[in-house]
């Protein structure tokens, strides 16, 4: 496991050099005022889901440029953005948390995106015996470190009244851990979004949701290096408005159309596409909001948890790492 894990470190070393070698002629070109001068690099987890519902709603017009890039996981794009080879991440609330557990993170929390927590599960092969987490116990069981996938598995497994000892725990890229449970390596994955498509596709079996155990807030971190120029800070406000404005155009009577464009990305039936998109905006619509001390204090929630865990070394304020900068011009944009 320790190769793996440094296999998986070196992968993203050579996936961050083309990104951190551009990462000084970027800065110079972007001290402007002018937003044209502006090049936001933003990530995005599974497929360009952001660029892809801006330019369903005729929102891709911005006046500034985006490069897009595509990670596994919140977590890898967290990383990105400590190496310099990222401006702007989105994800969950856990990535951030490990992030700044060094206490020197470069990164600042700046808007809040509300959005579903439908495919965050648990499954198993459709061959296994195991019908609920309680049966987990003694089970090799994979899941993405540092996601929501580590935070609601740990929690299920609470609730079940099992330990996070009481099961042999591996830590999985969302690919390899679909690989490992079909190829039989491991008994459970627990992962989310288009990993969990697939695996339902494969004929896994969900016997574990983090769904009604995640807060549905997912973050917006920008380089701090971002909220010192006017320019990319009102780019960043304009393109999270521009996001959540996409989705409230989808939810209004495009539903079917827009899941046309998912099935596509997700490779899954347009019917169950769009099945999924009416449920995962009638749980929770995706929109922006500015932070505020409840968003603080959900994350704080998560990042005791992983002190509990022993996942953290030690007590982390949260709130070191967020901050309000963004919230007017996010106001306006929205």
């Amino acid at each position: 496991m320790f190769r793996r894990t440094v296999r998986a470190s070196a992968a993203l070393a050579l996936l961050l050099l083309p990104f951190a070698a551009a990462c000084g002629n970027e800065a110079q070109a972007e001290s402007s005022s002018d937003p044209s001068s502006v090049t936001l690099r933003v990530g995005d987890t599974g497929w360009k889901v952001d660029e892809a519902v801006l330019k369903f709603a005729n929102l891709d017009d911005t006046p500034y440029k985006i490069r897009w890039s595509v990670f596994q996981g919140g977590d890898q794009q967290l990383q990105a953005v400590r190496a310099g080879a990222l401006d702007v991440a989105s994800s969950s609330e856990i990535p951030p948390v490990f992030a700044a557990a060094d206490g020197k993170p470069n990164f600042k929390v700046v808007a809040v995106q509300r959005g579903s927590t439908l495919n965050q599960e648990v499954v198993v092969p459709k061959d296994s015996k195991v019908s609920d987490i309680a049966g987990l116990k003694g089970k090799k069981v994979g899941y993405v470190q540092n996601t929501t996938a580590h935070y609601f598995l740990y929690e299920l497994l609470k609730q079940a009244g099992l330990k996070w000892s009481d099961v042999d725990a591996k830590p999985l890229l969302p690919n390899d851990g679909l690989a490992a449970l079909n190829g039989g390596s491991i008994d459970a994955f627990a992962s989310y979004g288009t990993s969990i498509i697939t695996a339902h596709q494969q004929g896994a079996r969900t016997v574990g949701s983090g769904a009604d155990i995640l807060s549905g807030n997912f973050l917006w971190s920008a380089r701090d290096s971002v909220l010192k120029s006017p320019a990319q800070k009102a780019a960043v406000a304009d393109l999270v408005a521009r996001i959540s404005k996409a989705y409230a155009y989808v939810r209004d009577g495009h539903e079917a159309e827009f899941a046309k464009v998912t099935a596509e990305n997700t490779h899954q039936p347009l019917a169950q596409a769009q099945k999924d998109l009416v449920a995962q905006q009638k749980q929770r619509p995706t929109q922006a909001r500015t932070v505020g001390d409840d968003t603080i204090a959900s994350q704080q929630k998560v990042a005791d948890v992983f002190t509990e865990l022993g996942a953290l070394k030690e007590h982390l304020d949260v709130k070191s790492f967020w901050t309000t900068a963004l919230d007017a011009d996010l106001k306006k944009a929205l």
